[in-house]
């Protein structure tokens, strides 16, 4: 069976080795745990964004840059695939591990939520089990964890702290737009499992969005970064499964009550408490959909240029 932190570690290893060539910055704690800084203090750029994002999907996409535009505003786009859509993306890159200690806070994602089975009914669903001896971690955070949070990892992965890996990168930095713009197959994926459709019915995927500008604050930049793929994500998906055509219309943002405006003015009016969001507004804002066993095609949603202009300061 793959492993998806044995392939993760063979990308940690040449970023942890060749800290310079990404902008990045190694750092090895007492403790043996390894951490490279990608944005906290680090300038990062597109390689270490790259980096991150397979990193974060375990090893198991492809992700590429190329420049478009939206509204004849020129701008960078990030593109995704990948045939192993429902490990790659519930598996490893969903960010459903919170990672607290003391007044250390990181959004925890990558594939060594697999080793902590965080949330275990998320490994349940997509029956996948991982066993390795190294656990790699994508940290969202303004800071780096030091040896007490490394070791809360190890604990929760049940591996040596010495052999803890981790990347770390806030919201509001280059690596941190490009690899929540990296999300997009990701929340297309995680819509259907909302929508309780079996997701390893996805044979594979292919998404782009659009990389956000960084923003001066993390809330900010979460604003601007969820709207790259809620107005402007557009989604592939290849299924083997008829019963896809009673969830199509399901699938995209604009079916919810949420849809509509920036998300940072969204987020604002709910006082800044997701539970108060309509879940459904975290999905990709167009999706085709290939159904192989009968040979139809779908197509549902569409992008919303005017509003991911507005959150991305163009207009």
């Amino acid at each position: 069976m793959i492993s998806i932190n044995e392939l993760a570690l063979e990308l940690f290893e040449e970023l942890a080795e060749y800290p310079e060539d990404f902008n990045a910055v190694f750092h090895q704690l007492d403790n043996g745990a390894r951490i490279v800084d990608c944005g906290v203090q680090a300038k990062g750029g597109y390689a270490a964004g790259k980096r991150f994002t397979e990193i974060c999907m375990g090893g198991l996409a492809e992700v590429s840059f190329r420049m478009g535009q939206i509204n004849h505003v020129p701008m960078p786009f990030i593109d995704v695939n990948t045939d192993f859509p429902s490990l790659a993306c519930l598996g490893a890159q969903e960010a459903g591990w919170r990672i607290t200690h003391e007044k250390y806070f990181a959004m925890g994602s990558g594939p060594a939520r697999a080793l902590s089975r965080n949330p275990k009914e998320c490994y349940e669903l997509i029956e996948y089990e991982d066993d390795c001896d190294y656990a790699v971690i994508c940290l969202e955070s303004d800071t780096l964890p030091n040896e007490a949070v490394m070791q809360k990892i190890a604990d929760g992965c049940n591996v040596d702290v010495a052999n803890v890996c981790a990347v770390v990168a806030p919201t509001a930095s280059v690596v941190g737009s490009i690899q929540v713009a990296g999300r997009c197959v990701e929340t297309a994926i995680y819509r259907l499992e909302q929508l309780h459709y079996d997701p390893k019915k996805v044979i594979c995927a292919c998404g782009s969005a659009p990389v956000p500008p960084v923003k001066s604050d993390s809330t900010k930049a979460m604003g601007c970064t969820n709207d790259a793929t809620i107005y402007f994500g557009q989604i592939n998906l290849t299924i083997d499964g008829a019963d896809i055509a009673d969830y199509v219309d399901k699938i995209p943002s604009n079916t919810s009550s949420s849809y509509g405006k920036p998300f940072y003015d969204t987020f604002k009016e709910a006082n800044f408490d997701f539970f108060k969001i309509d879940q459904g507004l975290f999905a990709p804002a167009e999706v085709t959909i290939n159904e192989v066993s009968e040979g139809k095609v779908y197509r549902c949603g569409a992008v919303n240029p005017e509003v991911t202009l507005q959150s991305f300061g163009y207009l």
